[in-house]
């Protein structure tokens, strides 16, 4: 599995490896990366089964660890900071606890080692399931189309991102639709056993307006497998604090380690 990356830029800085939500990709981080850029070097990589990155059956926790330090051993990186949003956190997290040499500091946002509910991604993945690519012509199209499964508009517009039309003008996904919509059941747990740990620097940011992350997660879950896990919340800023506030975002990635 050679996992597709973008080099943000920072070249000779310590290297920052980005992995991307549930959905999303490594095109998600380019304007935070290119600002992350003057602290670190940064790459921002596709999780399998999303963006640029090849497709395989299997969607796994396990395996998308095994493709990141893959990735990390083919670019020569003994170390990293690594950072991760959503999905891509339970992966970062649970990569720090099994192989934790191979990272040098750990910053997760907006999500905990919990379980959680599958109501928000069964909506998303029915509606995409149920779009007949071949009566669409336009992004726009699919947007309206999947309007009555998912009213959300912004969400409408984040889910055709992952749409791409052909030479031909046919429209297809480009992340692999039934090997994710199979996974969802599994990709909503939390990625960590019981003894699960990492004593290294570990950094949790968290969205103020989000609940993602509950008050009660930071002593029952958070710092039960990261002992030494500083917790930092943008208050005005919901899921994604890397688009929506990210300014701040920046400052608190890029803060003194305590």
């Amino acid at each position: 599995m050679h996992l597709f990356h973008r080099d943000l830029g920072g070249a000779g800085l310590p290297p920052l490896v980005i992995l991307h939500g549930m959905l999303g990709s490594s095109r998600n981080w380019v304007t935070a990366g290119a600002e992350l850029a003057t602290s670190y070097h940064v790459f921002a990589l596709d999780l399998r089964n999303h963006g640029r990155s090849p497709h395989e059956d299997v969607m796994t926790y396990a395996a998308m660890v095994d493709d990141v330090a893959e990735w990390l051993d083919t670019q020569g990186f003994e170390q990293v900071t690594l950072l991760g949003h959503s999905l891509g956190g339970k992966v970062a997290m649970r990569l720090a606890c099994r192989l934790p040499s191979r990272v040098e500091r750990l910053i997760i946002v907006d999500i905990a080692p919990r379980d959680y509910s599958q109501k928000t991604e069964r909506t998303e993945f029915a509606a995409m399931n149920a779009l007949r690519l071949d009566a669409i012509k336009s992004r726009g199209d699919a947007e309206r189309a999947m309007e009555p499964l998912m009213p959300d508009w912004a969400m409408r517009k984040f889910l055709t991102t992952n749409l791409d039309q052909g030479a031909d003008g046919t429209w297809r996904w480009i992340i692999n639709l039934p090997a994710l919509t199979a996974a969802v059941s599994e990709l909503v747990k939390s990625p960590l056993d019981w003894d699960d740990y990492f004593v290294g620097p570990t950094r949790f940011i968290v969205g103020g307006k989000s609940d993602f992350v509950r008050p009660q997660d930071y002593e029952t879950k958070i710092r039960k497998h990261f002992i030494w896990a500083e917790l930092v919340t943008i208050a005005a800023s919901g899921h994604n604090p890397h688009m929506e506030t990210r300014a701040e975002f920046v400052r608190a990635v890029a803060a003194e380690w305590a």
